[in-house]
């Protein structure tokens, strides 16, 4: 078990002071409000960055933002894949929703604490949310097509990103199915491409750029 911020290290070596410190206070502030509040189940808590964390920064190995882009995290659940990017990407917007309001109030304590002033929590359905954003990222809340049509509208035209605007879906398991269903051109980036943990053999990032 790697608990901790060598494994972030290991795979992002270009992090800062100031990043590397954030990064290490997660393994603390999950902690203290998941014995409160039980956001993760206790095994995974002792794999919190390999299984979170990381597993969060999967999306940060297929696009690097750019400065000033928004981003929306549906079903943030306790701040993933949302706070670290957060971390990661600190001149970049960062909108994390759930309908779960426990959990909203562990994200704000959490990034309050970090210092992230690029962050901002609701709880709130994704369904109610009037904005426009340059990516959409989750954690496998849902199937892919129910999840593109709570999304679809909201998703900002202009491109300027390596990547075209769009949902960034991390999501395990065989995908044939549910890409089949959803019916739009999609494009899949394996994990196990970028990470040599085990757990990250059947993980992947989808991106459903939006045209």
């Amino acid at each position: 078990m790697t608990n901790n911020n060598t494994l972030i290290e290991k795979y992002f070596p270009q992090l800062t002071e100031k990043q590397k410190q954030q990064f290490a206070q997660l393994g603390e502030l999950y902690a203290h409000w998941n014995a409160q509040i039980n956001l993760i189940s206790r095994t995974d808590m002792d794999n919190l960055y390999e299984k979170h964390i990381l597993h969060s920064l999967g999306i940060a190995k297929v696009i690097t933002f750019k400065d000033f882009s928004e981003i929306l995290d549906v079903g943030t659940g306790g701040g993933f894949p949302g706070i670290p990017l957060a971390i990661m990407f600190p001149h970049c917007q960062f909108h994390l929703v759930d309908s779960i309001g426990k959990k909203i109030k562990v994200v704000n304590e959490v990034a309050k604490a970090l210092g992230l002033e690029n962050v901002r929590a609701e709880q709130i359905r994704a369904e109610q949310i009037d904005g426009e954003y340059d990516f959409i990222v989750s954690r496998a809340v849902t199937r892919l097509l129910p999840f593109y049509g709570w999304v679809k509208g909201k998703i900002n035209i202009n491109n300027y990103n390596k990547l075209n605007n769009g949902i960034l879906y991390l999501k395990g398991g065989d995908m044939k199915e549910e890409l089949k269903e959803l019916g739009k051109k999609t494009r899949v980036f394996e994990l196990s491409d970028y990470f040599e943990e085990e757990f990250f053999e059947t993980k992947m990032v989808v991106h459903v750029p939006m045209k």
